[in-house]
């Protein structure tokens, strides 16, 4: 929805609000205009319903308000005596429209000094808990998001398992752009697997989605820098949610797309090129972070006869994803650092460790991601791509038949124009283009597995309006192949930092130094307070 769409969607409930309560207002004492001004008419009612001015803030903040407005329909009728079951659940079940039945047809009174303590435990209960979830709700959205590593893409930097938090305020927290949506939660509720927001995959012109708020970011103390490991919402989403096979392909909100994190490869103004698996960046090979190990799939040839222990390999160089003996001399390895296949070499009977590259054409490299056709013309692959210049928000390409592929989804999806193409001519909104002006930056996310690595060289651009946050904390890490609780736990992974020089260091023995700490100081000054009071 544009701004000029929730402006007049505003007036609209301001008008339905001053409709439905003025007669209220009057009895609290108060004028009846004063329930017509927007935003001022929220600071009176929280004055009428003697709750803090503050709470007029949560009103105007997506997801949140959507738990308050409940809470003041309920907490504007106790103000006027209506305090039974019966009133708070008409309340909620008629979306605050009984507010309205009884503002004209009921005689009641204003309760000035309306004791705001729960009757009972149930209600005590309850207030404490929507107090809650608004606060968590709010942290969640704006500030910490937590965040699980579901794959092997980051491995050796991030490990499946790793339980992360991920910071909203570092690049700036983007304000949500679906606003009818289930709180904490992402695009999935649990155990009923069923969508948490309210839009129409199926009909883009649904009023489901002309609740969509536009692209919103507050300022950030940082830049995204090349190299840093980033989660977004996944460009190319079309699927029910990540766990579901997609059984067609489906519509999705931008903040409701699937979380990635992946390293930021390359930033707005690059021009990046791959070369035989190496990222080079303005023609300079990108060197990478001291954390940063990228992986390759070796084939290592032994000379099958000196016996080579599988286990003590896997067990020696920590390896993690899929390795075994594909012939009778050649065992492959599909993801090793380059310091381990420099190890392989030094073990007895091995006799050559070769990196796989690829050289032939493959089917699905960006620009071509989903049309099942290679591309002939620039014969790319997984290893060997580019150049790519990396689009920057205010710069002017050219246009023409040959790179539109490049801009072809900035231009139509992510920036929302009309596109149609026609022999040679090229024509945006209807009119002919020979060039093209960037509304947003765009960066180049990549694993470190690069051979086991869904990411920019097959979907291309991640936009902006798509970046989540940095991940900067790993407060759990979890080793589904251990044995037993205490073995499945990474202890050396657990309160790590995800960035910063030299190798990560675990933090948990301070921060259970700081808790012990804690509970010493709490014990000795309850003693003392208990002396004091006799």
């Amino acid at each position: 929805m544009s701004i000029t769409g929730w402006l007049l969607l505003i007036v609209i409930v301001q008008v339905i609000h001053f409709a439905g309560t003025w007669k209220l207002y009057e009895k609290a004492g108060r004028k009846s205009w004063e329930a017509a001004i927007p935003v001022y008419n929220a600071i009176i009612l929280m004055k009428i319903i003697n709750r803090p001015t503050w709470w007029t803030i949560l009103l105007f903040i997506p997801i949140i308000n959507l738990i308050m407005f409940p809470v003041i329909w309920v907490e504007t009728l106790r103000s006027f005596g209506k305090n039974s079951v019966l009133d708070t659940t008409l309340a909620v079940v008629t979306l605050g429209f009984y507010v309205t039945y009884v503002n004209y047809t009921q005689d009641v009174s204003y309760i000035n000094d309306r004791n705001l303590t729960p009757v009972n435990k149930g209600a005590e209960t309850v207030s404490s808990l929507l107090f809650a979830v608004v606060v968590a709700t709010f942290v969640h959205t704006y500030f910490i998001q937590p965040y699980t590593i579901p794959s092997s893409s980051l491995e050796k930097s991030l490990l499946i398992g790793d339980f992360l938090f991920v910071s909203k305020f570092h690049y700036g927290a983007r304000t949500p752009m679906t606003t009818v949506a289930a709180p904490m939660v992402h695009d999935t509720l649990p155990i009923i697997n069923k969508t948490s927001y309210l839009y129409n995959d199926n009909d883009e012109t649904s009023w489901k989605n002309k609740l969509q708020l536009p692209y919103l970011r507050f300022p950030g103390f940082q830049k995204i820098e090349r190299n840093d490991i980033v989660v977004f919402n996944w460009p190319a989403d079309t699927l029910y949610n990540m766990y579901k096979p997609a059984d067609r392909r489906y519509s999705k909100p931008i903040d409701k797309k699937t979380n990635y994190v992946k390293r930021c490869t390359a930033i707005a103004g690059d021009t990046l090129s791959i070369v035989d698996g190496i990222v080079f960046i303005d023609g300079k090979e990108s060197i990478l972070p001291e954390r940063a190990r990228p992986q390759y799939s070796y084939k290592v040839a032994w000379d099958g006869k000196t016996p080579v222990d599988l286990d003590y390999i896997k067990n020696e160089l920590d390896i993690t994803d899929g390795f075994g003996q594909i012939a009778k001399d050649t065992l492959f390895f599909s993801a090793l650092p380059f310091d381990n296949a420099e190890r392989l070499k030094n073990i007895p009977g091995i006799t050559l460790v070769k990196r796989v590259i690829n050289k032939d054409n493959e089917d699905g490299i960006f620009p071509d991601f989903g049309d099942g056709k290679p591309s002939t013309s620039r014969n790319w692959n997984k290893d060997n791509m580019g150049p790519i210049y990396i689009p920057e928000a205010g710069k002017t390409v050219s246009l023409n038949k040959e790179n539109l592929p490049f801009y072809h989804k900035i231009i139509s999806e992510y920036e929302d124009n009309e596109l149609s193409v026609s022999g040679n001519e090229i024509k945006i909104n209807g009119k002919v283009a020979t060039s093209y002006t960037f509304k947003q930056d765009y960066y180049w996310m990549m694993g470190d597995n690069r051979h086991n690595s869904l990411d920019a060289r097959y979907f291309g651009f991640t936009p902006a309006d798509h970046i989540v946050g940095k991940p900067i904390f790993i407060w759990m890490s979890w080793n589904s192949s251990g044995k037993g609780i205490m073995n499945k736990i990474r202890w050396e992974r657990l309160f790590t930092t995800v960035s910063g020089e030299g190798q990560p260091e675990s933090y948990f023995k301070y921060f259970l130094g700081l808790l012990a700490l804690y509970f010493v100081g709490e014990y000795f000054w309850k003693k003392k307070k208990a002396k004091e009071e006799v």
